[in-house]
């Protein structure tokens, strides 16, 4: 959980810097201009993101957690099994942002269903049998700690 909010910190400065550069192409003045387009912009920056590293082997937070993320059989993951690892981790927030939109949440429900999802989401991960996220194991991926792998 320090790996993800690590990697959270981080992330905060590609939004920050892909925003500014979405705002400038774009001309938008105000941040509720042009919303939606900005979200699809990062949803692609952010995949880009972790595409690219997760085929390196690891993000900067995961090489400081000493986590690297393999393929089943330990091998390093391509990218067309990155961006699928990218995308069905997206089921990690997706779930609540539909259910609050569908029940017009305010922003603390919103926050709460999230928070509450994220928690029973990463519980589960108890009952997959090596313990890992689902995502992972729908995507043929697991993570492994680099320091025992040797590299």
């Amino acid at each position: 959980m320090a790996c993800w909010l690590y990697e959270g910190m981080l992330l905060f400065g590609v939004v920050f810097i892909s925003g500014y550069l979405f705002s400038t192409l774009s001309q938008t003045r105000n941040a509720m201009d042009n919303r939606h387009a900005l979200q699809a912009f990062l949803f692609v920056i952010f995949g880009i993101y972790f595409t690219w590293f997760w085929a390196k082997g690891q993000t900067l937070a995961m090489k400081t957690w000493h986590i690297r993320t393999v393929d089943t059989h330990g091998r390093p993951v391509t990218q067309k099994r990155a961006l699928w690892r990218y995308l069905l981790s997206w089921v990690w927030f997706l779930p609540p942002l539909a259910c609050a939109a569908s029940l017009q949440s305010d922003a603390g429900g919103t926050a709460a269903l999230v928070l509450g999802w994220v928690l029973i989401w990463a519980l589960l991960s108890r009952l997959h049998p090596q313990k890992q996220f689902w995502h992972d194991a729908w995507a043929g991926t697991r993570l492994v700690n680099s320091r025992s792998s040797g590299r």
